[in-house]
């Protein structure tokens, strides 16, 4: 479909006639997964043949991906069956014939190879044993794929320069991660990391936080958000250029070895 991100969610069955609506004219509505969806997807460029969304949620990341490689297999994980089923309606009427979703979970996926390419969004803050669940990813992988991974920084500006420790965001283990310290896992996983780099600069972080100020990153105040959004919107965009050396979210991009040992 031609639209911003996310405009497939029009065929979601539990929106209202409005909420469609909105959705067809603004894309999915959460300035957050706008903000990641901006950051996180040029690291997918490539060719790839088959790749994996693993923690897929109702399936956003994974339609632009099969968007963005119409030649590739995607198939996207989540490990809640209603929003698996949910995301292949959508992904049915949009008629994104190679895009699937499957029921399944980060730390067990029970893949052995075949991945070109595998993307994580803000998943391993959500698992305990992060190093188990790298690991899982890895093995999803073909000898010289490629993992993409988006977590949340430790720190977060806080107004416009204010330093803070990230959201306690109900669900997560932790409040995010260091460099060093993500780092440090995946190379425990036995990936070979290429690149790490701060997402969310100063105006994304102003944009999110006033996100989270209305919303309690809980659903809450629908309404009034709905009104704010586009603003929202414009002034994270406009914070797409800028190069945070430190932010409220943390990208890495790794790969596994053509002759790393087998996990």
């Amino acid at each position: 479909m031609i639209g911003f991100p996310g405009v497939e969610q029009v065929y979601d069955p539990t929106l209202s006639g409005p909420e469609r609506a909105y959705v067809r004219l603004f894309g999915i509505p959460v300035n957050g997964l706008r903000i990641r969806l901006r950051r996180v997807l040029p690291a997918t460029r490539g060719d790839f043949r088959r790749i994996l969304d693993a923690g897929c949620g109702i399936g956003v990341f994974t339609m632009e991906l099969a968007k963005r490689h119409p030649r590739a297999e995607v198939v996207g994980i989540d490990f809640e069956p209603a929003l698996v089923e949910r995301a292949n309606h959508v992904a049915r009427r949009a008629g994104l014939t190679n895009c699937r979703f499957e029921v399944g979970d980060v730390t067990d996926l029970g893949f052995d190879g075949g991945f070109d390419l595998v993307v994580s969004v803000d998943n391993l803050e959500h698992v305990q044993d992060d190093v188990a669940a790298l690991t899982n990813l890895r093995r999803a992988l073909a000898p010289g794929g490629r993992l993409v991974v988006h977590v949340p920084g430790y720190y977060r500006r806080w107004l416009l320069y204010g330093k803070r420790v990230n959201f306690d965001v109900p669900g997560h283990m932790r409040p995010g991660y260091l460099a060093e310290e993500l780092v440090e896992r995946m190379r425990r996983a036995d990936l070979e990391v290429e690149s790490t780099s701060h997402t969310y600069g100063i105006l994304e972080t102003f944009t999110n936080n006033l996100s989270y100020l209305i919303t309690g990153a809980d659903r809450k105040n629908r309404q009034f958000y709905a009104l704010v959004f586009p603003l929202l919107l414009a002034g994270s965009y406009l914070g797409r250029w800028s190069k945070p050396s430190w932010g409220a979210g943390l990208l890495a991009v790794a790969h596994r070895s053509a002759a790393g040992r087998s996990l």
